[in-house]
C-alpha cells in the first residue's frame, strides 16, 4: 500500500474501512434529501384529484401545491439554532417526524384548510432537513473526499423526485386513476401522501444509529467524544488535524457573529445580491413546473393520465442521470461553461414549448396540441430537464458554497436559500392561473429568465474551478471594487 507522509493514498477509497464508513454516514444523512425530493415530487401525481375532489379553482391549487414551500422557508431558517442547540441527530428526527406526520395527515385529510396546515407541517419538516443533512456530512466527511459526499445530497434529491413520481405512477395505474379508491376506501391520491411515511421513518430511523457530528460535539466541550467519531473516519495520522481544523472553523464562527451582511448595494453587500440572483434565477426559469404539474402537462400535450405519470417518471430518470454528469464535469470543465451552455439550452427548449402551446386548442375545457405540436413539446420539456439537471440543478449549490467570505458564509447562504425558497414558491403558486390565461406567455417568460441568466453569468460570475476557497472570495471583491472605482 503506497503512502503519502503517514497517510494511506488509498486510506479514503471506497475499498477502505474510513471510506466506507464516511461514505455511509453520507449517504444515511442524504436521505434528508431524498425527503426533499420526494416532498417537492409527491404532488404532481394527486394535484388533478385533488382539484376535483375539493373543486378547487386555480389560484387555491397553485397555493396548495406551493404552500409547503413557506414551510420549508420557515424550517430552514430555524434549523441552524435548533441544529447548534440540540445537535444535528436530534434535529434531522425532529424533521423526520414533521414530515411523517405531515404523509399521515396529507394522506387523511378532509378539507382544503387542514390539508394546507399537514403541507406546511411537512414543509418545515423539509426545510429542516435540507439544512441539516449536507451541514452534517460537511462536517463528519474527511477533508480529502468532502466535495465528492456533498455532491450525494444533489443526489438524492433526484432520486426522491424519481421514487415520488414513480410511487405516484404506480398507485394510479393500479387503482385506475388518482381519484379511483385502492385499498381501505382511500383513494389513489391520498396513498400517495402516506407513502412519505416510510422514507420519513427510514430517515428518523437511521438519525438513531449516526453519531453525532464531531463539529458539534467539540463546540459543546466534548472532546473525547469528537475524538472518537473522527478516529473512525480518518487515519490515526490526520487526526490531530482534522480536529484542529474544525476547531479554528468553530473559533473563526464565533469571531464572525458580528459579521453583517449590511452593504452600500440596496443594503446588501454586492456578493450577496450575487448569490440570490443565482437562487432566483434557478427557480425562474420554471423548472419546478415539470416536477409539480408535469402529469397536467403530459395530458396537455395528448397523453392519458397513466402515460402522463410513466413519462414524469422517465424525465425524472433523465434528471438523475444528468446530475450524475454534472458532478463528474464540475471540476474537469469548471463551473461557467456549464451554466453558460445550460442558459442556453434552456432557452431554446422553452422558447419551443412556448411556439408549441401557440398551437393549442381547447377541446371540452381541456387543453391539447395538435399534429406534432404535442412530440414537439415533449422532446422540449425533457431537453430543458437535461439543460437544467446538468447545469443550474446542481451547480448553483455548488457556486453558493464557494463565492461568500467565511466571515458571513453562514449568514449568507441563509439568505440565498430563502431566496431560492421564495422564488419557487411564486413560481409554483402562479403557474396554474397563468397558464389558464397563456401558455405560451408563460413559457415564454420561463425562456426570458433562462436568456438572461446567460448574460448574468457571463457578466457577473467569473470562474472558481480548482481555487481554494479564499482565491474565489477575491474573484468577487475584486468585481466589486473595479466597479465602486469607476
Amino acid at each position: 500500500m503506497s503512502t503519502t507522509g503517514t497517510i494511506p493514498a488509498d486510506a479514503f477509497s471506497i475499498k477502505s474501512p474510513y471510506g466506507r464508513r464516511a461514505i455511509g454516514l453520507s449517504i444515511a444523512a442524504a436521505v434528508g434529501g431524498f425527503l426533499f425530493g420526494f416532498d417537492s415530487s409527491v404532488i404532481n401525481g394527486a394535484v388533478d384529484a385533488i382539484e376535483g375532489n375539493f373543486e378547487l379553482d386555480k389560484v387555491l391549487t397553485g397555493f396548495v401545491v406551493a404552500v409547503a414551500l413557506l414551510g420549508c422557508a420557515v424550517g430552514a431558517i430555524i434549523a441552524g439554532n435548533l441544529s447548534d442547540r440540540w445537535g444535528r441527530l436530534k434535529t434531522m428526527m425532529l424533521g423526520a417526524v414533521m414530515f411523517l406526520v405531515s404523509s399521515i395527515g396529507s394522506g387523511l385529510t378532509f378539507s382544503v384548510p387542514d390539508l394546507i396546515v399537514w403541507r406546511v407541517i411537512g414543509g418545515i419538516g423539509i426545510g429542516i432537513a435540507s439544512v441539516v443533512a449536507p451541514a452534517y456530512i460537511a462536517e463528519i466527511a474527511p477533508r480529502q473526499i468532502r466535495g465528492s459526499l456533498a455532491s450525494l445530497q444533489q443526489l438524492a434529491i433526484t432520486l426522491g423526485i424519481f421514487a415520488a413520481l414513480l410511487s405516484d405512477a404506480v398507485l394510479a395505474n393500479s387503482a385506475g386513476g388518482a381519484a379511483e379508491q385502492l385499498w381501505l376506501g382511500l383513494e389513489a391520491w391520498r396513498w400517495m401522501f402516506l407513502v412519505g411515511v416510510i422514507p420519513a421513518a427510514v430517515y428518523g430511523i437511521l438519525a438513531f444509529t449516526m453519531p453525532e457530528s464531531p463539529r458539534f460535539l467539540l463546540a459543546k466541550g466534548r472532546n473525547d467524544e469528537a475524538r472518537e467519531v473522527f478516529s473512525r473516519l480518518v487515519p490515526q495520522a490526520d487526526l490531530d488535524k482534522s480536529v484542529n481544523e474544525i476547531r479554528s472553523a468553530i473559533e473563526q464562527d464565533r469571531k464572525s457573529k458580528s459579521a453583517s451582511l449590511r452593504g452600500p448595494v440596496l443594503g446588501l453587500q454586492g456578493i450577496v445580491w450575487v448569490g440570490i440572483i443565482l437562487s432566483t434565477f434557478q427557480q425562474f426559469v420554471g423548472i419546478n413546473v415539470i416536477f409539480y404539474y408535469s402529469t397536467t402537462l403530459w395530458k396537455a400535450v395528448g397523453f392519458d393520465e397513466s402515460n402522463s405519470l410513466t413519462i414524469s417518471v422517465i424525465t425524472s430518470i433523465t434528471n438523475v442521470v444528468v446530475t450524475l454528469i454534472a458532478i463528474w464535469l464540475v471540476d474537469r470543465v469548471g463551473r461557467k461553461p456549464i451554466l453558460l451552455t445550460g442558459s442556453v439550452l434552456m432557452t431554446l427548449s422553452l422558447a419551443t414549448m412556448a411556439l408549441a402551446f401557440a398551437f393549442a386548442v381547447t377541446v371540452d375545457g381541456e387543453v391539447s396540441l395538435p399534429g406534432a405540436w404535442g412530440p414537439i413539446a415533449l422532446v422540449a420539456a425533457n431537453l430543458f430537464v437535461v439543460g437544467f439537471g446538468a447545469s443550474w440543478g446542481p451547480l448553483v449549490w455548488v457556486l453558493l458554497g464557494e463565492i461568500f467570505p467565511s466571515r458571513i458564509r453562514g449568514k449568507a447562504l441563509g439568505v440565498a436559500a430563502a431566496a431560492q425558497w421564495i422564488a419557487n414558491f411564486l413560481i409554483t403558486v402562479s403557474f396554474p392561473a397563468m397558464s389558464g390565461w397563456s401558455l405560451p406567455l408563460t413559457y415564454g417568460m420561463y425562456a426570458l429568465f433562462a436568456a438572461l441568466s446567460f448574460v448574468y453569468v457571463a457578466w457577473r460570475v467569473p470562474e472558481t474551478k480548482g481555487m481554494e476557497l479564499e482565491q474565489t472570495e477575491t474573484l468577487f471583491v475584486r468585481k466589486q471594487k473595479e466597479k465602486s472605482s469607476r
